[in-house]
């Protein structure tokens, strides 16, 4: 099966503040940035992944992504991520609507292609599926089969959410890139021990974070 991901991102100035405790205010943007790059970049590499659609009205984002291969769809409604979803699967549907639908977070810096494939391979068995991240409270991906909805429902405790609302939760070993999402400068610490994409490394490298070479 393939699939086509939807990744909402934010407005690179409002992007990744609880990082204020492990890169500056004016490094932020283009971390966020660099880490939907590298997601995107992986993304667009996985045989199971038939495109992505980046839901975004930053200008510099959507070009930046735009030029990776991402398909933009702007008009991103108020209301949250669970809105710009929402807009972005129905933009996905309203071109290919038997097309199989997977919500993507922007901030899978490590995010590895085999990974991903395995990933979406299981939720191909089931009409609705779901990863929780690496703190096992949320969610880094929602998958939805042709012909059904997606219904997120991110956001604080998403995984018990996502599972209430009828979606399996994909209980799967060695995908940890697929589930490390990265929020806090612990997250950061953990993706790159995973191993990040070029444009997060460059961009971490003029971080001091501790437990890192020059930290």
């Amino acid at each position: 099966m393939q699939w086509i991901l939807v990744i909402p991102l934010k407005p690179l100035a409002r992007a990744k503040s609880r990082l204020a405790d492990t890169a500056a205010e004016g490094l932020r943007p283009g971390l966020a940035l660099a880490f939907a790059q590298d997601t995107v970049a992986a993304a667009l590499a996985c045989a199971a992944v038939r495109d992505v659609a980046v839901v975004t009205d930053d200008t510099l984002a959507g070009r930046e992504l735009a030029a990776l291969g991402a398909h933009i769809v702007t008009g991103e409604p108020a209301g949250g991520l669970n809105a710009a979803l929402a807009h972005g699967s129905s933009a996905v549907r309203s071109r290919t609507p038997e097309s199989a639908v997977a919500a993507l977070n922007a901030d899978l810096p490590a995010l590895r292609p085999q990974e991903l494939a395995r990933v979406l391979e299981a939720a191909a068995e089931f009409a609705r599926a779901f990863l929780p991240d690496a703190a096992a409270i949320g969610t880094t991906l929602l998958a939805a089969a042709p012909g059904r909805e997606l219904l997120p429902t991110f956001g604080t405790d998403s995984r018990a959410r996502h599972r209430a609302s009828g979606a399996m939760e994909l209980r799967l070993n060695g995908v940890d890139s697929v589930r490390q999402d990265v929020d806090t400068g612990d997250d950061l610490r953990a993706a790159l021990a995973l191993g990040v994409g070029p444009r997060t490394a460059a961009m971490a490298a003029h971080l001091l974070i501790p437990g890192q070479p020059g930290g």
